[in-house]
């Protein structure tokens, strides 16, 4: 199940229509259901609407329930043109707002991401192909958008914040793995091979499976078989730097 089927099934169980949920997002119809059929994939404005109207916005990226959560939950919150309840939308569920509570009181509480009142932190994302080149990658000024994901999902999986940046993704180098356009986020913590990571060689970004081999050398790996695989020999490895490893795709783990 992806997220457009995760999405649509939360949009049923809170009783309503594609046209009251865009209405609530703030969103056309058409978006809302360009996003069910996954044709695009939904931005971080309109996440965080959703889950102010009670959709379970973790449950839609992971396909997981967290604790303290149910898929019963908010049946009665599907009427739309409920006054009162659009004027005060909900907040996090109590079982994401512990989790967010207990996460920040850490080590990571220093860790420079900030907590929004729904219990999700803020993820840049960054254009790839902007982001090429000499100098620093990450500048402010190229994040194109900003995703917003649970504490708790940080926490599950010991991740820093802080250290994790989004990049949509280019080509079909990396097959059904990373597909064209898919937006990825990058643990820059983890740069130890082995596994999938954003890479720059030559003043170019690329994701590609690191694989270590005897004698210190790296294979880089296209998992599209229409691409050969790469040696890099240890005398070159200073002409690859790892930015970071794949730590999900939006909507599942690598």
């Amino acid at each position: 199940m992806h997220v457009s089927d995760r999405l649509k099934q939360e949009r049923h169980r809170l009783s309503l229509s594609q046209e009251e949920l865009a209405r609530l997002c703030g969103v056309s119809k058409r978006a809302q259901a360009s996003y069910e059929s996954g044709e695009r994939s939904p931005r971080a404005e309109y996440l965080e609407a959703a889950a102010g109207a009670g959709v379970d916005v973790h449950f839609v990226l992971t396909g997981i329930v967290l604790a303290g959560q149910s898929q019963s939950q908010s049946q009665g919150q599907s009427a739309a043109g409920d006054a009162a309840w659009a004027a005060n939308p909900p907040t996090a569920p109590e079982g994401v707002r512990e989790a967010a509570v207990h996460y920040l009181s850490g080590d990571r509480a220093s860790s420079g991401a900030d907590l929004h009142p729904n219990g999700t932190l803020p993820v840049p994302m960054y254009d790839i192909e902007a982001a090429a080149g000499a100098g620093r990658i990450f500048d402010a000024e190229r994040i194109e958008a900003t995703f917003y994901l649970p504490a708790a999902l940080f926490e599950a999986d010991g991740v820093d914040p802080a250290q994790v940046v989004g990049v949509t993704a280019r080509g079909d180098s990396m097959g059904d793995t990373i597909r064209d356009r898919e937006q990825v986020l990058v643990n820059r913590a983890q740069r130890t091979p082995d596994g999938v990571f954003l890479l720059r060689m030559d003043d170019e970004l690329r994701l590609k499976r690191v694989q270590r081999v005897a004698g210190g050398a790296w294979i880089l790996i296209s998992d599209n078989p229409a691409y050969e695989r790469e040696l890099i020999k240890p005398d070159d490895l200073a002409s690859v730097e790892i930015i970071g490893q794949c730590w999900r795709k939006v909507g599942r783990v690598f």
